[in-house]
């Protein structure tokens, strides 16, 4: 079945170009002009994918992403005339997974949508390290057949460090991508939720290991 994806964007121009290309390429197109038209056919159709419009009549972009990811990883891509560097930070900060700026080659949109999509098809129903099993879908830690109880920032944050297993990832880098905002000099958030997750996994045979003044390393014990 083709993947369904939600256009969000209030210049009809724009829409109607999008929206052919993308029928054109086998992919089943939603269309909104504002974030409540979007709300509604998110919830009522569960796209692959949304290509958001940051301005928009009732709101912006932004914010409906940040309702979005705290509760859905439906991949997000920014489709906007702002350009400025502090907007498209700011787009990928609240979790979209890539920006294009107005104008754009068409074509370059369709790449771009079939590449995160890749991306997604990829991601495992379930990531297992020892008796630690990361049910990606659910948002649930399971260890030794029992549910960890972990909160949506635990989770987010443990499924990060086993994706970089072996990497350092500065504190920084972890708190803009689950807080979805800079850190700015106040570590004591995640180091709060780190070491909650310490204490839940180390049974499994991995572990968190802090590398002090940068930041954590996913490893086995």
């Amino acid at each position: 079945m083709s993947a369904k994806i939600l256009l969000v964007e209030d210049n009809p121009s724009i829409m109607d170009i999008n929206r052919k290309m993308l029928k054109r390429e086998g992919y089943r197109v939603f269309e909104a002009e504002t974030l409540n038209q979007a709300k509604i056919l998110y919830e009522r159709e569960a796209p692959n994918l949304i290509v958001l419009d940051i301005m928009l009549p009732d709101g912006d972009g932004i914010s409906f992403c940040k309702e979005l990811r705290r509760d859905s990883k439906t991949p997000v891509l920014f489709l906007t005339a702002l350009g400025q560097k502090d907007e498209r930070l700011e787009g990928l900060r609240t979790g979209g997974d890539d920006y294009l700026p107005k104008p754009y080659d068409i074509e370059e949109l369709v790449e771009r949508i079939a590449a995160i999509l890749r991306r997604y098809d990829s991601v495992p129903d379930t990531i297992t390290k020892g008796t630690l099993k990361l049910e990606t879908f659910s948002h649930q830690a399971i260890m030794n057949g029992e549910n960890l109880g972990l909160t949506r920032k635990e989770f987010d944050l443990i499924y990060l460090l086993v994706q970089n297993e072996d990497r350092l990832l500065t504190m920084e880098y972890l708190y803009e991508k689950v807080w979805g905002q800079p850190m700015i000099d106040d570590p004591n958030a995640i180091k709060t939720v780190i070491s909650r997750l310490r204490n839940k996994i180390e049974p499994s045979g991995y572990g968190i290991e802090a590398v002090r003044y940068k930041g954590y390393i996913f490893t086995k014990l």
